[in-house]
């Protein structure tokens, strides 16, 4: 079963108390991601490391995802949406079951910094958890200092 969580704006501005579900790509959905997103950074110059194609997600944290923006908007602005895609909104958390998915959700996103948490969040999920904190000096650590916190890590049922 895929890996889920939920991510709740708990920092002050118009999406404050917004919660997302998140939910991890079918493994060849993610392979193909991550395939992508080496390619793309590949043409951008960045070194990757010898066996990182057959890695997939795993090797995006060996290759580090500040180096994400090496790639040109052209190329990574699908790739991003791709990450959008794992999102949904639950416009009422006493109903989790009631959920709006992407790209449905987009007006109920007023703050740009909440999507670039929400993407942060779905790499995060994709990633083994201790891989995703080893990127302490990336990406995540520029996006959590402005005091989003991610939510409470849910089981499927």
């Amino acid at each position: 079963m895929r890996k889920t969580s939920t991510y709740t704006v708990d920092s002050e501005g118009r999406d404050k108390g917004k919660t997302f579900l998140l939910t991890e790509m079918a493994a060849t959905k993610a392979e193909d991601w991550a395939i992508r997103v080496m390619l793309a950074l590949g043409a951008a110059n960045v070194d990757i490391p010898d066996g990182a194609l057959q890695l997939g997600m795993a090797a995006l944290a060996e290759i580090g995802l500040k180096k994400l923006f090496a790639i040109d908007a052209v190329s990574i602005r699908p790739l991003l949406a791709e990450l959008m895609e794992c999102v949904e909104f639950i416009p009422n958390p006493q109903k989790p079951q009631v959920k709006v998915g992407y790209p449905l959700f987009e007006s109920q996103v007023e703050e740009v910094k909440t999507l670039l948490m929400l993407k942060w969040e779905v790499l995060k999920l994709h990633l083994d958890f201790s891989l995703a904190a080893g990127l302490s000096e990336s990406l995540g650590n520029t996006l959590e200092a402005g005091k989003h916190k991610p939510g409470t890590r849910t089981s499927p049922k």
